[in-house]
């Protein structure tokens, strides 16, 4: 097993030209015994656009995107590095997001499949989009998802052009605030802004909990609440 993150193998050199404190953020490894908590605020969370929540609120059951949309949203974010079911070293992510009366979770994993990122959305991670990380001149990682595709049992459907967006990601150190900085996009070009999330948060490593096995340095381990109800091996 490497001992380099995900996005570390698929940047190779350019992963040294981001910010310390990015390239700390991205480097947890399988086994390590830690997780990362992330605690902060969405400056602005959700679909900005009225009339499409309805339509996003499908996703939000599915626990990819969610139809809300506010200003000032506490949340929480987790981060675990493991080998997923069929060998390939993944990063699974849990975003927790506060809504004023409501809470919602949305879910992805990373896998590292022959050195490129394949992202894989939802509790039964059937939305698959091709994940592309670059480095910003400042530093900062920017990343676009394209490409998506639809998994059913049996079927892979490719998402045709006029219901695909892309997703926009930048993630930077924010020296004067000593925060971590994310912003998203989901956009179609077509209808606009999909999804927006964009904010500041305070970053750290835990040590997994004794009665886990990821803290004994179990590689392939991921804690109950953040495992999906179903793993796809396809891309």
């Amino acid at each position: 097993m490497t001992g380099q993150g995900i996005y570390a193998q698929a940047l190779g050199e350019d992963f040294r030209k981001l910010q310390p404190e990015v390239q700390e953020y991205f480097s947890l490894l399988p086994g390590s015994g830690f997780y990362g908590v992330g605690i902060g605020v969405f400056d602005v969370a959700g679909c900005p656009q009225p009339w499409l929540r309805p339509l996003i609120r499908t996703a939000a059951a599915e626990q990819a995107f969610f139809p809300e949309y506010g200003e000032r949203i506490p949340f929480q974010i987790e981060n675990h590095a493991h080998l997923d079911p069929f060998g390939r070293a993944s990063l699974t992510t849990r975003r927790s997001l506060s809504f004023p009366g409501r809470n919602r979770i949305f879910e992805s994993t990373s896998s590292l499949v022959d050195g490129r990122l394949v992202d894989y959305l939802g509790k039964h991670r059937r939305l698959v989009t091709d994940l592309t990380p670059s480095i910003a001149p400042d530093g900062a990682l920017r990343a676009v998802s394209d490409h998506g595709r639809l998994f059913t049992r049996q079927l892979k459907l490719r998402l045709p052009a006029v219901v695909e967006a892309k997703a926009y990601a930048l993630q930077w150190w924010d020296a004067d605030a000593a925060q971590h900085r994310i912003q998203v996009k989901v956009i179609h070009r077509q209808l606009g802004v999909l999804l927006v999330y964009a904010g500041g948060f305070d970053y750290r490593l835990v040590r997994y909990p004794a009665h886990e096995a990821a803290a004994h340095g179990v590689p392939t381990s991921l804690p109950h609440p953040v495992l999906p109800q179903r793993w796809e091996v396809r891309t």
